[in-house]
């Protein structure tokens, strides 16, 4: 017979396994199956944005993840964004989410992606109803409007077996085969570029760079290089870097010098020591649609990109909290296909226009940028459309604020869309991530949130409180209330009533009672 989960999550990366996380911690059970038995030990997706932190800290292992740091913690995490090379007069430290840190209860945090997966690989050791097929390779998939079956087999050729379930969610990468057996396409920006990633060791490329200010993260603009960003990241203090640049097409392990290409990028020469050399192409693929019956699609299988302003992993991250609770609440018999339906509607334009708006169009700035300022040529063009650069930075930071305000699952605004472009604000806003408060405990309201559907009562009337907890406990949604005497709360929020999902986004907000709230609690779980 074969073996029924309620869940199958082909590819075991953060994605997958956060995803994992969050079904387990609901009581689903699910299997995860991941040809790797242990992490490549790459030192990518290094940059989490403090939302990232938000669900870690919601999976109870935020103090695992801080001591998996491997910079030391006084290290910070900005940028150096330079002219030419690391050599050149013109350089400025472009500002980064430090500017958005009021927003998030968490701060961000910079971990190499194998320390990240370590930490998740332990959660999920601690969660009874998640079983791990470690070192098993998908195979091939069926599904049907009852489920969902899928062929497996051990990565070094041994046994083989069938895995059935309720549903499956693809976070198998970017060539997924989950994604391929559905038949959904991507499209996107394609460069048409060859990139490389070099991960090597030199001291003296650190002493090197004690010119500036301390930060993680080097970024040179070379002018014959179309915008593509030659780039230098911190492993840890002291020795450990990886670099990203363009190459030519018919560029291999074997035919290029890489020393004298990272020297080049640096300004001057440096002793150094490879440990891995690889490539990636350049460009931007998003997929059509998320979800294809009872299968679904997350992470890099959805979307992938180049590893710019680290989007990736954190966007992934935010699929698998995005879609974890709405499976449970499927599968628990609160939800509907409807709020399934939503796990697409809503991510799927936040990542299209994060890969076009965000990456691929900050490219062509870059590109425009050098192709029409040169120092050499004219100054004091140059020097204003340096110093533009930077004020444009921080506006694109606080631009990048991702909502769902044309959810059919949040009450929000008439005209609302579901889109990257925003702006952060502590007003409470339906359909937009809620912003940090202390409560009149002390305590932030983060420390006090559920991950169930949770009500903010400002001061609120027990009359309009019952209503929601009478709306919830007939139709079988977990409900908590939060009810605060915080005068200050409700004028930071400008509402009096904030309804929270589990995700930590608001669906609804007012200052009394909704006309209807049966209905409303109805709408924000699909029925």
């Amino acid at each position: 017979m074969n073996k029924r989960q309620q869940v199958l999550i082909v590819g075991g990366g953060p994605v997958g396994m956060g995803l994992a996380i969050e079904l387990g911690l609901r009581g689903i059970s699910c299997g995860i199956v991941e040809r790797r038995t242990e992490p490549h030990r790459i030192p990518k997706g290094q940059n989490l944005m403090q939302r990232t932190l938000d669900h870690f800290d919601s999976w109870g292992i935020i103090k695992e993840m801080r001591a998996a740091r491997v910079m030391p913690p006084e290290s910070p995490i900005g940028g150096i964004t330079t002219y030419g090379d690391l050599m050149s007069e013109y350089w400025y430290s472009p500002p980064q989410r430090e500017v958005v840190k009021d927003f998030f209860f968490q701060a961000n945090e910079r971990i190499p992606q194998y320390l990240l997966e370590e930490v998740l690989q332990k959660k999920l050791a601690d969660l009874p109803t998640v079983e791990t097929y470690f070192g098993w390779q998908a195979e091939a998939l069926a599904h049907n409007d009852s489920g969902v079956t899928l062929a497996i087999a051990e990565a070094n050729g041994g046994e083989s077996q069938s895995l059935e379930a309720d549903y499956l969610v693809g976070c198998d990468g970017a060539h997924s085969m989950v994604r391929d057996a559905i038949g959904i396409v991507r499209k996107g920006s394609d460069f048409d570029q060859k990139m490389v990633l070099a991960v090597f060791r030199s001291t003296e490329l650190h002493e090197g760079l004690k010119r500036f200010p301390e930060r993680s993260t080097y970024r040179a603009m070379d002018p014959e290089l179309n915008g593509y960003w030659q780039f230098f990241g911190r492993i840890d203090v002291g020795e450990g870097w990886f670099f990203h640049a363009p190459v030519p097409m018919d560029t291999t392990v074997d035919n290029y010098d890489f020393k004298a290409l990272i020297q080049k990028a640096a300004g001057f020469e440096f002793a150094c020591e490879f440990d891995h050399v690889g490539f990636w192409d350049l460009r931007v693929a998003v997929a059509e649609t998320y979800q294809i019956g009872r299968v679904f699609i997350a992470g890099d299988a959805a979307h992938s990109h180049p590893p710019y302003g680290g989007f990736g992993v954190n966007n992934g991250l935010e699929d698998a909290r995005n879609l974890g609770w709405k499976l449970a609440a499927r599968l628990q018999g609160w939800g509907s296909d409807a709020l399934l339906d939503s796990y697409s509607v809503e991510r799927h334009p936040i990542f299209k226009e994060t890969g076009e708006d965000f990456i691929a169009a900050g490219i062509e700035r870059e590109n425009h940028f050098l192709s029409t300022y040169n120092p050499e040529k004219d100054l004091d063009a140059f020097l204003k459309a340096w110093e533009d650069r930077q004020a444009g930075a921080k506006g694109t930071m606080l631009s990048y604020e991702p909502n769902y305000e044309g959810s059919a699952v949040i009450d929000g605004p008439e005209g609302g869309v579901c889109s990257a472009h925003g702006n952060h604000s502590f007003d409470a806003r339906a359909g937009h991530h809620l912003a940090p408060l202390e409560l009149s405990s002390g305590k932030n309201i983060y420390e006090e949130l559920s991950n169930d559907f949770t009500l903010l009562a400002l001061d609120g009337e027990d009359a309009v409180n019952s209503t929601f907890e009478d709306a919830a406990k007939t139709q079988g949604i977990p409900f908590s209330i939060i009810n605060d005497s915080y005068a200050d709360g409700r004028t930071a929020y400008e509402s009096r009533y904030i309804l929270i999902r589990p995700d930590h986004y608001i669906v609804w907000c007012g200052d009394g009672a909704p006309a209807d709230t049966a209905a409303l609690m109805a709408k924000v779980v699909g029925k």
